[in-house]
């Protein structure tokens, strides 16, 4: 049988989504939050991944030994993830403990949030900020960011900062819960063997009393801050350097576009970048990804080389990606296709990549579509479609930055 597409809203507004696949042999379930890191005042920059942990501290009902040895008793593999404009937690399991799993999830999405587990778990994060920091690309990545985006939320960063953390405090955290976790915010997408209307009904029953609310996300208005930085961290073996450009945003048409010129481009494998760098042994990386964002987008360029080798390689960065324009030809971006299409059938494979797909969709505001006709969108794509795609988002940096050591 054909995977179905269903969907349901409760008295609240929760919103129940679901790719029912009959022949599948599990489930997974994921609630979805639409807020992020681009949704936080600048004074508790983070707090959204803070509390994405104090959720697996447990509720009033579970404590955080609890949670986990629940999820372990129905063999869950769960987890939760935060970014820029979504937090999501999520479970994959056989379909009979999907009732279970649901049930946890909705529990633990009602945090307790004991001043002892905040205090504690504050030291976690301020330990994975300076894990961050060590790391050249992240710490490259976020600079670039918060220049890129200036006073625009988007520049915030996901963990936050050493002193926004250090400064946060719970009852700012229990506010900014009972702010963003509204019901009417919120999705509960399904993939897998599903029995979709008594899922409706254990929805109701364990999720049914959240409160409504209309937070809402400010946009504002977006006009990338150019520059030049550069930036040091201490006992660097390697140079490593960024650039940042605008693209179409995730709910731009132009988005299929737009991750074809990242794949031709710089690709890990098989793009210009890896032919004129990476292969002839320039550069020890270099890539180019689409980032889809909430009505904005961005490419950005990564590449790490030896320091001296630097000028010529951010050289031939550019290089390629000003004649990108004039010299595509039909056959890599047949190639690009395959890539990309190889990916999208691998993620809809298992029902956690048909969840995640589906929650992500709605988070930004996109209608469902089918995997086959997202497959068939992607194969329609024209080279006039990427020429098109490139005059409206000319791939010329608009930050550059560079970490060295100092």
């Amino acid at each position: 049988m054909a995977v179905t597409f269903r969907s349901s809203t409760l008295p609240n507004g929760l919103q129940i989504l679901a790719e029912i696949d009959p022949a599948a042999h599990t489930a997974a379930a994921g609630f979805f939050v639409r807020t992020g890191a681009r949704d936080e005042p600048t004074t508790v920059m983070g707090v959204s991944h803070f509390l994405e942990h104090m959720m697996f501290k447990g509720s009033e009902k579970r404590g955080a030994l609890q949670v986990n040895e629940d999820f372990d008793r129905i063999g869950a593999s769960h987890n939760a993830f935060t970014s820029s404009e979504m937090t999501c937690f999520h479970a994959h399991v056989l379909p009979e403990h999907l009732p279970a799993a649901v049930e946890m999830l909705a529990d633990i999405l009602r945090p307790a949030l004991r001043q002892a587990d905040f205090d504690e778990e504050k030291g976690v994060i301020l330990e994975e900020i300076a894990m961050y920091e060590d790391n050249p690309f992240m710490a490259l990545y976020e600079r670039m960011l918060e220049r890129y985006y200036g006073t625009h939320p988007l520049g915030h960063r996901v963990l936050g900062t050493k002193e926004s953390i250090s400064a946060l405090q719970r009852e700012q955290m229990d506010r900014y819960f009972h702010h963003r976790y509204a019901s009417d915010t919120m999705a509960l997408a399904v993939a897998g063997r599903v029995d979709f209307d008594a899922l409706v009904e254990h929805a109701r029953t364990v999720c049914g009393q959240w409160p409504r609310g209309t937070p809402g996300r400010d946009h504002g208005t977006f006009t990338p801050h150019a520059g030049d930085h550069a930036w040091t961290l201490p006992n660097l073996t390697r140079g490593y350097m960024g650039m940042l450009m605008p693209a179409p945003a995730l709910n731009d048409a132009r988005r299929y576009a737009a991750s074809l010129v990242a794949q031709i481009v710089g690709d890990a494998e098989g793009s210009r970048f890896y032919w004129s760098l990476v292969e002839t042994g320039l550069a020890e990386e270099a890539t180019c990804s689409f980032e889809g964002r909430d009505g904005v987008g961005e490419y950005l360029v990564i590449a790490a080389c030896e320091r001296e080798a630097m000028p010529e390689v951010k050289a031939k960065l550019l290089v390629e990606l000003n004649h990108l324009g004039d010299s595509l030809d039909q056959a890599e971006l047949d190639r690009a296709k395959a890539r990309i299409a190889t990916a999208v059938a691998l993620a809809g494979e298992r029902p956690a990549g048909r969840m995640t797909r589906l929650g992500s969709m709605w988070a930004y505001g996109m209608p469902h579509t089918a995997l086959d006709e997202e497959m068939k969108r992607i194969e329609s794509i024209s080279l006039q479609d990427l020429r098109s795609c490139l005059r409206d988002f000319p791939l010329k940096p608009v930050v550059t930055g560079q970490m060295t050591s100092g």
